[in-house]
C-alpha cells in the first residue's frame, strides 16, 4: 500500500523537476526592445541572469521559458542598448562641475559677472597637494578656473583681453577656457606663474600679442606686457601645467558626479579622450570597489609617462575598463582658428592654422603603437590635418617589404576623431581603404558651429564639413559622441542633431546641410553597436543579444517613431548596467 502511494508521488516529483523553468534574475516584458542586432530586430521581452542577457523574444516565449526573481511589465516602453558616448572627457567633465560654468554666456560682461559670483561662493582655502600625480582641471583656493565661453555667440565676435581680469584679480591667477578647450583667456598673474612673456614662441600654439604693440623686448621680467591674455592650443598647456593638482578625494567625487549625470541620460559606456596613467589608476580602483559602475574606454594622452608604462605592459582590460588606445591632437579647433586647413581661412587671409606637433612625432608613435597592438585615435578638425593623418595611417598599415597591407591592418580600427572638415578626394580615398579606419564624430558640433562655420571656410568648403552621411558611406561605420563638456552630455541632442540637423532651438527650420543627415537607425547604431565596434567591444556590448552585458535603457518615448518635437524632451525612465538598475526616476 505504501509503495503504491510513494511511486506515483515519485513520478510526479520527477515530472515536476523535468518541467521546472530555469530561473533568471530579471525578466522585463511588454516592451519595445530594439536589440540593434544585425537585422535590427525588435523584441518584446528579455531575460537576464548574472549580469548577462540570456535571451530576448516575444512575451510568451520569455515568460513561458523562464521564471525570475523579478518580473517587470514596462507597459510598452521603448528599450535600447545602453548608449555609448564614443568621444567625451568624462573626468574633466566631473572636475569641471567644480569650476565656473561659462557655457551659453552672451557677452564678455556676462563672463566677468559669472566669475565674480563664483569667486564669492567658492573662496575656499588651499587644498593639500595630492599623494598621487594627476593631470586635470581643478578648482583651488588660489586659482579661478572656468570653461565654456565662445566669442562666436557674442554680439562682438572678438576675443576678449585680460584687462578686466587684471583689475579684478591682480594677485589671483585666472584661466578661462573657451568652449572647445583650444583657447583660453588668462590674466597677468597666471602668465607670471607660467613664465609667459612677450616674444616667447610656442610650437603648435600662440601667445596672442596686442595689435600695434611696438615694444619688441623679449623680457621674462615683464609678464603680460604687450599680450592680450589669449592663448591658443599648446600655449594653454603652459598655464594648465602650473595649476595645483587635485587630491584623490576630489577625483573620486568628480568621477561619481559625472557618473550620476551620465546615468540620468542613459549612458552606460564613455570613451574618455585623453587620460594619464595616474588617472586611470584611480578609475580602476573606484570601479573595483564597486562605486564607479560606469564602463570606460580610455584613450591615453600622448605623454611620456603613459608610453613608459603601457608600451611595456601592453593594453589593460577588465569588464569595466578598457585601456588600449592613445589620443593625439593633429590640430586645434575651427572656432579658435587653430584647425589646420589646406587653404587660408576665408575670414583670416594668410592664415591656415597649424599642426600641434611634427609629422615625425606622429609617424614615430604610429609605428610603435601599431607594433604594440594599440589603437591610434587622432583629433583632426581641419582638412589638412585630416589628410596628413589619413596618409599616416595608411602608410603605417602598408608593409613596404611585401608591397601590400599588413594583415594586422584589417582590424586596427584606428580612428579619426571629429573628422570635421574634409575634401571629396579624401572621402573617396577612404572608400578604397581596406584598413578599417573609423570616423568618430559628434553631431552636435555641426549644429553648434553652423552659425559661423561658413565664415571660416567659405561657401564651397563648408559643404564638405560635418559630412557624416558621406563619411558613413565611405567607412561603413560611424562612431557617435558628444565631446562633452564641449557639447551637452545628452544622447538625445546627439540623436536630434544627427537626424534632423537642428540645434536645440529647432534651428534651422529645414535643417543644416540635410544631405548629410543620418537615418534614425544609423544614428542609434552609431550610439550603440558601431561605437562598441570602434572600441573593440562589439562582442560584449552595443546590442541586446545573448551572452552580452545587460546594459540597457528604458525611455518614456520612442525616438525611432515619435515626432521630431518630442525627441529633445525624451526622458530616461531607468538605466541598467549588468542587469543592475543604476538610475531610475521612480
Amino acid at each position: 500500500m505504501i509503495k503504491k502511494i510513494i511511486f506515483p508521488l515519485f513520478i510526479c516529483f520527477l515530472f515536476s523537476c523535468s518541467t521546472k523553468k530555469p530561473e533568471v534574475d530579471l525578466i522585463i516584458h511588454n516592451a519595445v526592445i530594439y536589440t540593434v542586432d544585425s537585422s535590427f530586430t525588435i523584441q518584446q521581452a528579455i531575460a537576464i541572469k548574472d549580469g548577462k542577457i540570456i535571451e530576448t523574444g516575444s512575451n510568451e516565449q520569455i515568460l513561458n521559458s523562464y521564471s525570475a526573481k523579478v518580473v517587470k511589465d514596462v507597459g510598452g516602453k521603448a528599450i535600447f542598448p545602453g548608449f555609448i558616448d564614443a568621444h567625451c572627457h568624462f573626468l574633466s567633465y566631473g572636475l569641471g562641475l567644480q569650476q565656473v560654468d561659462l557655457v551659453g554666456t552672451k557677452s564678455f560682461e556676462e563672463v566677468i559677472q559669472k566669475v565674480k559670483e563664483f569667486k564669492v561662493q567658492t573662496d575656499i582655502p588651499r587644498q593639500p597637494m595630492a599623494d598621487i600625480p594627476l593631470k586635470g582641471e581643478i578648482i583651488s583656493g588660489e586659482w579661478i578656473i572656468g570653461r565654456g565661453w565662445d566669442q562666436n555667440d557674442w554680439d562682438v565676435k572678438e576675443y576678449p583681453n585680460k584687462t578686466v581680469l587684471d583689475s579684478l584679480f591682480p594677485n589671483t591667477p585666472v584661466i578661462l577656457k573657451r568652449i572647445d578647450g583650444h583657447a583660453a583667456l588668462v590674466n597677468t598673474k597666471a602668465m607670471e606663474i607660467a613664465g609667459l612673456y612677450y616674444g616667447l614662441e610656442v610650437k603648435g600654439g600662440e601667445i596672442q600679442k596686442v595689435y600695434g604693440h611696438t615694444d619688441g623686448k623679449k623680457s621674462k621680467d615683464s609678464p603680460g606686457v604687450g599680450l592680450t591674455g589669449i592663448l591658443i592650443d599648446n600655449a594653454v598647456d603652459l598655464v594648465t601645467n602650473k595649476i595645483p593638482l587635485p587630491s584623490k578625494e576630489k577625483v573620486f567625487n568628480a568621477l561619481l558626479a559625472a557618473q550620476k549625470n551620465c546615468f540620468e541620460v542613459g549612458l552606460t559606456t564613455v570613451d574618455d579622450a585623453g587620460l594619464m596613467k595616474s588617472e586611470i589608476d584611480v578609475i580602476n580602483e573606484l570601479q573595483k570597489n564597486g562605486k564607479l559602475k560606469m564602463r570606460i574606454y580610455a584613450m591615453l594622452s600622448d605623454s611620456t609617462p603613459n608610453y613608459k608604462y603601457y608600451l611595456e605592459k601592453g593594453p589593460y582590460k577588465t569588464d569595466k575598463l578598457n585601456v588600449r588606445s592613445f589620443k593625439f591632437y593633429a590640430d586645434g579647433a575651427l572656432g579658435s582658428r587653430g584647425a589646420c586647413l589646406l587653404k587660408d581661412y576665408s575670414d583670416k587671409p594668410k592664415w591656415k592654422g597649424f599642426l600641434l606637433n611634427t609629422k615625425e612625432h606622429f609617424e614615430k608613435y604610429a609605428k610603435i603603437l601599431f607594433e604594440k597592438g594599440f589603437q591610434m585615435n587622432t583629433h583632426c578638425i581641419g582638412d589638412s590635418a585630416v589628410r596628413v593623418i589619413l596618409h599616416l595611417y595608411n602608410s603605417t598599415f602598408y608593409d613596404k617589404s611585401l608591397k601590400k597591407e599588413n594583415t594586422k591592418a584589417h582590424d586596427a580600427r584606428w580612428r579619426i576623431e571629429h573628422f570635421q572638415c574634409t575634401t571629396p578626394i579624401d572621402v573617396e580615398g577612404l572608400l578604397d581603404n581596406t584598413s578599417n579606419i573609423i570616423p568618430s564624430v559628434q553631431p552636435t558640433h555641426a549644429t553648434s558651429d553652423m552659425y559661423w562655420a561658413e565664415e571660416c571656410l567659405g561657401k564651397e568648403r563648408v559643404k564638405y564639413a560635418y559630412a557624416y552621411k558621406e563619411l558613413l558611406k565611405a567607412a561603413g561605420t560611424l562612431a557617435l559622441g558628444t565631446d562633452f563638456p564641449v557639447e551637452d552630455v545628452s544622447p538625445f541632442k546627439t540623436f536630434y542633431a544627427a537626424v534632423f540637423r537642428k540645434d536645440s532651438k529647432g534651428f534651422p527650420k529645414s535643417g543644416f546641410q540635410m544631405e548629410n543627415a543620418l537615418t534614425r537607425e544609423e544614428t542609434i547604431k552609431g550610439m550603440t553597436i558601431w561605437a562598441a565596434y570602434s572600441n573593440f567591444e562589439e562582442k560584449e556590448k552595443g546590442s541586446l543579444e545573448k551572452n552580452k552585458f545587460a546594459d540597457f535603457v528604458i525611455l518614456d518615448t520612442d525616438p525611432m517613431k515619435c515626432n521630431e518635437n518630442k525627441i529633445l524632451s525624451s526622458k530616461v525612465i531607468a538605466t541598467y548596467i549588468n542587469g543592475e538598475k543604476v538610475f531610475s526616476v521612480q
